[in-house]
């Protein structure tokens, strides 16, 4: 069986493809390059293609004879997607339908879809369980909402074997060249303003938690990356057919409990101009969301093994050896 990953040079992506390959799957990456890097997969093919193309996208499902596809491609910035909802729109909602209808025609059999925890928008509960209602607060969070049900309305008139994977905030490296070289994500924001000497910034600290910060379930992005390889297996053995699931540790992190890990591990935790500096709320950012994983260990066996550190450290390595970090001076 071949799976085809879309976005599979990108940050998740790409550890994904290099997952899978390590458990012995046969994989080919699929990417835009608009965000993703080829470097990042030295030993998979890779077609170089959009999933808004339906004649690249057929062309690429019958040139490797594809059973079973891992759909991660996507917009992922929240507050872009406040900005520019039409462009979430057509990226997320209509790539997604071109793929799922391109992999109807050549039956493929098997499809995981990288959801997100956005889909819950700000739940009201200290832990988000697969039944607790999904109410987006964002247009990113409705476009994977979508793509849920688009997959399983696509599964119910095909027979399509699928898994939703709702994970939660990745963060993490499994290798330095596998690195996540984008400032939207948290981790690596703050690793840019400290790389420049200047304060991390924290959006909002007035919302109903203990410090007043955002409260988030962060998770490994190896962790993410074995969760679609135990999905994609699972699948492919008839273990699961229909399953959507949380991906997450369970444990919530606020936003300034993850600056001061970042600070401790990046040494700077005694460093006067690296204090977190609070900037307004951003549009779109609910005060809370922690995962429950009991259905994808119930299901598939599948639970985190990596903790906070782990997730700091091995993405603060990855930083320093691809060069981000040579301006920073740090006294002593």
């Amino acid at each position: 069986m071949t799976w085809l990953v879309t976005g599979g040079a990108g940050y998740i992506g790409a550890h994904i493809v290099a997952a899978m390959q390590e458990a012995g799957e046969s994989v080919v990456a699929f990417d835009d390059l608009s965000t993703g890097d080829a470097t990042r997969i030295p030993d998979a093919p890779l077609v170089r293609g959009s999933i808004l193309d339906p004649a690249g996208v057929a062309r690429a499902l019958h040139r490797h004879r594809i059973d079973g596809i891992v759909h991660v491609a996507a917009k992922k910035q929240v507050e872009e997607s406040v900005r520019r909802p039409l462009y979430y729109y057509q990226q997320n909602v209509e790539g997604l339908r071109i793929l799922l209808e391109e992999a109807r025609d050549v039956g493929v059999e098997s499809f995981v879809f990288s959801s997100s925890a956005a889909v819950y928008g700000a739940p009201d509960v200290d832990v988000v369980r697969e039944d607790t209602p999904c109410a987006p607060v964002n247009p990113y969070g409705t476009t994977k909402l979508i793509g849920e049900q688009m997959v399983a309305d696509v599964a119910a008139a095909t027979g399509l074997r699928f898994a939703n994977l709702r994970y939660f905030n990745v963060a993490g490296t499994a290798a330095p060249e596998l690195t996540d070289r984008g400032v939207s994500n948290l981790v690596p924001m703050v690793f840019q303003r400290l790389t420049e000497r200047m304060p991390p910034h924290i959006f909002g600290d007035d919302y109903p938690t203990p410090d007043g910060t955002c409260i988030r379930d962060f998770v490994h992005v190896s962790d993410i990356a074995s969760a679609h390889v135990t999905a994609a297996r699972g699948l492919r053995e008839g273990r699961v057919t229909a399953l959507t699931a949380n991906v997450g540790r369970g444990q919530g992190v606020s936003v300034r409990e993850m600056v001061d890990t970042i600070r401790a591990v990046t040494g700077t935790a005694g460093e006067h101009w690296a204090e977190p500096v609070v900037e307004a709320r951003r549009p779109g950012d609910p005060a809370r969301v922690v995962a429950s994983a009991s259905v994808i260990e119930e299901a598939l066996g599948w639970r985190a093994r990596w903790n906070v550190e782990d997730m700091v450290s091995s993405a603060w390595d990855g930083w320093l050896r691809s060069g981000h970090a040579r301006r920073m001076v740090v006294s002593a």
